[in-house]
């Protein structure tokens, strides 16, 4: 069963700064899907969702193999259709959810959808795996017959990637039922259990106790007092809570290993890779670049960094640390739409007419309040409706280019809905293209408008270190989990493991400009995407990259009417690969010269820092 899911958690811990006062942050009005859990028109979907997929069960199964073309292709939109009424139901379930976590009204409310939901679904299991079972000349000569059936090639060919790694039809439908009281319970216990933390932080002798998203807010606060309080609360409250975060780790990763076996994937990572529709080779190449140019990018520029804030070595907390005279000035959050809106429409006005949908709606929800997710997302929820964007904003120039990245994806959803539920989702590495490459047009169009040399220096700096985040910092995560999981199949691992195995990744990603202390040993507890997403990680490094290099080409004029294939590239959705669709362009993943070419432009910057560093 597919079911359309958010973008993964952007890691936005690194925020500082409180909105202004009296300002109305924009909250997001769920009602263009259901109005309420109670809405009899979703119980009246649910129904009759599950009429509909016990009559195809009854009417298809066992039956594929002698349908003609077109009567396969009836087969196909009728299956879509089920599943995109599933696939809404879900999306309201998920986005009041990551609202407010902590209403466990929410809480009983998702996981009784997911239970119907997966019941449903069971009666649908048979289609995916019967079509994997025919024959590939037979499926030819279906498509051949039938034009109708032949549009459905590029589904049909990324699910047939899957085809050696899917087991009994019986085996599928028993991993499918137990998915509510396996890894789905323990990702709703991890959610859970971070929205109703609480991290004490002392400061202006008095002891607070701040939400997990409001406490990592204050590891880039301007007081370096103030960060390392901050970075001991939480060390101490995921501390206490570290058996517990390492418990779902160990069970997490156990459980992969055991439904990998199964599966006959050569290597953890491997899963991911074929739902990406990338090659484990031009991961590994990708993977490679990145950690062969950590002491050009990451150790060469925080280096910089510690003198600049006069310290010797830096501490973790220190990372993220505004720079001395850079005031980030409180941005309100019609600026914020302004600068975003405005420099979408100077590259595409057809982009930013559709951005500025998300705004003149209620379809963000930027407002801070207790219980909401951290980070930000989008959601495509489904094509006959439209996306939702989360985030938490704090008004400060870092929240102006998440809002731009999360925009950035809202608009390539909403490009690729045309192509219907089942072809409209996007690779993980190809998702974060539209919103990479938004964040850059952002940025590019507020440094140009920078008049002051002392601020643009700033500005650049700001980026690089925002660069780095994605792209070094994600390759060090997806190294933990490579190394985690590797470890995991010799036996459980203690918290003190784990600890040894992040500290590990991580004086090796940031290089000696720090010392860690013990206790950064916890950081990687609070981390989402090693449990909802594993090796999910590296598409953030795969799309900046790959956006450095695309951002390239349109900024040296090396491609006619860029802007036109842009947009092309952003609605083929899931039809395309990515060979296909940079090719017009004159890139190619697969050549080590690409990510080379990627990563050159970090290293542009911080050449540029050197040469102003004064």
């Amino acid at each position: 069963m597919k079911l359309n899911n958010p973008v993964p958690l952007r890691d936005t811990a690194a925020r500082a700064g409180a909105v202004p006062a009296g300002e109305a942050l924009p909250e997001w009005d769920l009602r263009d899907l259901y109005a309420s859990p109670a809405d009899p028109n979703l119980q009246r979907d649910l129904d009759a969702a599950e009429k509909a997929a016990q009559a195809f069960e009854a009417a298809h199964a066992g039956k594929l193999a002698s349908l003609p073309g077109d009567a396969l292709e009836a087969a196909l939109r009728e299956y879509e259709r089920i599943e995109e009424v599933l696939g809404r139901v879900m999306s309201y379930a998920q986005l009041l959810f990551s609202g407010d976590a902590q209403n466990a009204e929410n809480g009983r409310f998702y996981q009784t959808m997911q239970e119907r939901v997966t019941v449903i679904g069971s009666h649908l299991l048979f289609f995916t795996l019967e079509l994997n079972r025919l024959d590939d000349a037979l499926l030819e000569e279906r498509m051949a017959s039938s034009l109708a059936l032949a549009r459905w090639r590029p589904w049909l060919r990324d699910l047939r990637v899957f085809r050696p790694h899917q087991l009994s039809d019986e085996l599928e439908k028993l991993l499918h039922e137990k998915e509510v009281t396996g890894r789905s319970a323990w990702n709703r216990l991890f959610d859970e259990t971070i929205a109703h933390m609480r991290v004490p932080v002392a400061r202006d002798g008095k002891t607070e106790e701040l939400t997990v998203s409001a406490a990592l807010n204050l590891l880039s606060d301007r007081d370096r007092a103030v960060r390392e309080a901050a970075a001991v609360g939480v060390s101490k409250a995921f501390g206490d809570n570290i058996r517990l975060f390492s418990l779902i780790t160990n069970t997490l990763a156990k459980d992969k290993e055991v439904i990998d076996g199964w599966r006959n994937y050569p290597r953890p990572g491997t899963s991911r890779n074929r739902a990406n529709m990338v090659e484990d080779e031009v991961v590994d190449a990708l993977v490679s670049a990145v950690v062969e140019s950590f002491p050009r990018l990451s150790h060469r520029y925080y280096a910089m960094k510690g003198k600049w804030l006069g310290l010797g070595r830096m501490k973790h907390w220190d990372r993220n640390a505004p720079l001395p005279g850079d005031v980030d000035r409180t941005i309100p959050w019609v600026d914020a739409r302004e600068r975003v809106l405005t420099a979408y429409s100077a590259f595409s006005p057809e982009l930013a007419a559709l951005g500025r949908d998300f705004f003149e709606k209620p379809w963000i929800d930027a407002a801070l309040r207790p219980g909401k997710a951290s980070g930000a997302f989008a959601h495509p929820t489904v094509p006959s409706v439209h996306p939702y964007l989360l985030v938490n904003y704090h008004g400060k120039t870092r929240d102006v280019m998440t809002l731009a990245h999360e925009l950035g994806h809202g608009v390539h959803q909403r490009l690729a809905a045309k192509q219907g539920y089942l072809m409209s989702g996007t690779p993980l590495t190809l998702a974060e293209t539209a919103s990479v490459f938004g964040e850059m047009l952002t940025f590019r169009a507020m440094l140009d408008a920078e008049t002051d040399p002392q601020r643009r220096r700033l500005m650049l700096a700001s980026k690089v270190e925002d660069m780095l985040n994605t792209v070094v910092r994600q390759i060090a995560f997806y190294r933990f989990e490579v190394l985690l999981h590797d470890e995991r199949r010799k036996g459980e691992l203690s918290s003190d493991r784990i600890a040894e195995i992040w500290m590990q990744v991580q004086r090796e990603s940031l290089g000696p400009a720090f010392d860690f202390t013990p206790d950064y040993g916890v950081y990687w507890s609070y981390i989402p995407h090693f449990v909802h997403t594993p090796f999910y990680v590296y598409a953030y490094a795969f799309g900046d990259c790959l956006v450095n290099a695309l951002y390239g080409v349109y900024q040296d004029g090396e491609v006619p009417d860029f802007q036109a294939k842009y947009l092309d590239l952003l609605r083929a959705g899931g039809t395309l690969r990515h060979k296909d669709l940079l090719a017009p362009f004159g890139l190619d993943a697969s050549d080590p010269a690409f990510w080379k070419r990627g990563l050159d432009v970090i290293a542009g910057f911080i050449d540029e820092l050197e040469r102003t560093d004064v």
